[in-house]
């Protein structure tokens, strides 16, 4: 059995270990100090000779871990199991102390402020005693009086340790033990990796950065000015279309739709898709796309976002986080997630290194078929396109296969896809159940939670049904909820995948490790010799974390498949 290590670390003054033996006593464990110099080393030696389970507050001590160049392969993340329990995005350990004693987050105190001439002195704190009179953790004490000395440094480990073992208790009332448990190892492996991919960075050519951002704005600008007047000449090029005297806004949509009907164009909005269709019928159109392609690039990937996110090494680095705090999905800053196509080109391999890329091929439906327990939609997954064998049973063209399972995932009931989509009611009725149940319960403002047993927050307040009002915002309410269940699985089983990938990548010299996750896509840099074995792995460890997420439970066999390609840069994927 793999033995739990509660440990908390204060950068330059050390870190202390609690071994997490008796659940009767867990502030009375036997803690071992280490002071900062001896930290990498005693650290990794126990890693490597014991490979327990660390357990830690969340954010700082993965973070500290890595910097010291010791990547744990097991981990409980105590943030990571409170989102799962609670659902939401908040981690913080006054949040996850407060829900493993059954406390009101919301009557945590306040830190103690200076007292001035028109309050009364503050009660005078304890600065020892993490525990304030509430029950609650002390704000000074999380403030940072918790790492000071090598005293209060181990108290912090006995209190993760006893956060650990109260949260073994409620991952056992949550549903299934085994299949709860599974997630919460994933998921802390999914934060672990979240400070690996901070420190490691995704590689970046500048200079081809540099000549792609150009193309869009011009050059770099010697000054405010100097970016000020290429703006302007931006905005001269779509403005040019339209009179003198009626010029507008180009950053106001509404402003946009008056300019549109200026030149003969009648929209109901104003969004890409909508004003791409209609690319021909003026040339102010196609300018006006042009420029908010460029105008994003200005603002948001620009000159700016090269000198403030790539590091001397050049490497881009932004934080990231291991769940959204709604389905769950791994998200990142400084626009890792949303990254314009245009700019792929510049995320480059470095030299004798290769990019492997593999994207899960149509995670969604498949995910569908295995929470479901739908034998004839686990059957289509056999097929390498599962949309053909959904077609040829509904008796109508892929395409529109396609479009009707996404809106019976998305909640939509009109369009291209509404008639296959009641041949989908018929045809694969355990999986259209499946959706029904989980946006009726969500139209009625119930939590919802995923298999791997997170919490999908639906909002307590009740929804009068009664009027047009109250039915719409129930049935996106319920829309909502379908496509959580959906979402909220594929995300745990994309960080299972993850956490497979990061233990088996191979420990070559220069080690192949995970630049990239993004959504359903996994890109991994590896030296060239070893590209060939990590993209055949990628496949094999695929299969293997869907043997993991699927565990013993009966069921259909849910076949999950990949794009694997070996390039040299991000853009050459197809």
């Amino acid at each position: 059995m793999t033995r739990p290590l509660a440990i908390a670390m204060a950068e330059g003054v050390g870190a202390a270990i609690v071994p997490i033996d008796d659940p009767g006593s867990p502030t009375d464990f036997s803690p071992i100090w280490i002071d900062w110099p001896e930290v990498a080393g005693t650290i990794g030696r126990i890693e490597r000779d014991d490979s327990p389970r660390w357990v830690w507050w969340p954010e700082s001590t993965p973070r500290a871990l890595v910097a010291v160049d010791v990547r744990p392969a097991r981990s409980w993340d105590l943030g990571a199991v409170h989102r799962l329990l609670v659902g939401g995005w908040r981690n913080s350990p006054a949040a996850i102390w407060a829900n493993c004693h059954g406390l009101d987050g919301a009557s945590a105190p306040e830190p103690a402020g200076a007292p001035d001439l028109f309050s009364a002195a503050a009660e005078p704190v304890d600065e020892d005693d993490p525990i304030h009179a509430s029950g609650h953790l002390s704000p000074e004490w999380l403030a940072g009086g918790w790492h000071v000395t090598p005293g209060r440094i181990t108290r912090h480990a006995q209190l993760a340790a006893e956060c650990f073992l109260r949260q073994q208790e409620l991952v056992r009332a949550v549903g299934d033990a085994a299949t709860v448990t599974a997630t919460v190892y994933s998921e802390s492996a999914a934060e672990s990796l979240c400070a690996e991919l901070e420190h490691d960075g995704l590689p970046i050519d500048l200079a081809v950065a540099e000549a792609l951002i150009a193309g869009f704005i011009g050059p770099r600008p010697a000054d405010a000015a100097h970016a000020h007047a290429l703006a302007v000449e931006r905005d001269e090029r779509v403005l040019r279309h339209i009179p003198v005297d009626q010029r507008l806004d180009l950053r106001n949509p509404a402003n946009v739709k008056a300019m549109l009907r200026r030149v003969g164009i009648e929209v109901s909005d104003t969004r890409a898709w909508r004003l791409e269709e209609l690319r021909g019928d003026h040339p102010f159109v196609d300018d006006l796309l042009t420029w908010r392609k460029a105008e994003r690039i200005s603002t948001t990937f620009g000159y700016a976002w090269l000198d403030a996110n790539v590091g001397g090494d050049g490497r881009l680095r932004g934080r990231w986080s291991g769940s959204d705090g709604a389905a769950g999905r791994m998200t990142a800053t400084v626009g890792l997630h949303n990254m314009p196509a245009d700019l792929r080109p510049a995320i480059v391999a470095e030299p004798g290194h290769v990019f492997v890329r593999a994207d899960l091929g149509q995670i969604e439906p498949r995910i569908l078929a295995a929470v479901s327990g739908d034998v004839a939609l686990a059957a289509a997954t056999q097929d390498s396109d599962m949309y053909a064998p959904v077609a040829a049973r509904l008796g109508v063209d892929r395409d529109i296969a396609k479009v009707a399972v996404l809106g019976a995932m998305y909640g939509q009931t009109t369009g291209r896809g509404a008639e296959a989509l009641r041949g989908l009611e018929t045809n694969f009725p355990v999986a259209m159940a499946y959706l029904a149940d989980a946006a009726r319960s969500a139209e009625g403002g119930n939590d919802l939670r995923t298999r791997g047993g997170r919490l999908v927050r639906m909002g307590a307040s009740s929804i009068d049904a009664s009027d047009a009002e109250g039915r719409s915002r129930a049935a996106a309410r319920g829309r909502y909820g379908r496509n959580a269940m959906v979402q909220g699985a594929a995300a745990e089983f994309f960080k299972t995948w993850a956490a497979v990938v990061r233990a088996r990548l191979p420990p070559v010299d220069d080690r192949a490790r995970i630049v990239l996750c993004l959504h359903d896509e996994l890109v991994v840099h590896a030296p060239i010799e070893a590209g060939d074995a990590v993209a055949r792995g990628l496949d094999d460890w695929l299969q293997e974390a869907a043997h993991r997420w699927l565990g013993a439970a009966a069921g259909p066999r849910v076949r999950f498949v990949a794009d694997i390609s070996v390039i040299a840069r991000w853009s050459d994927a197809k």
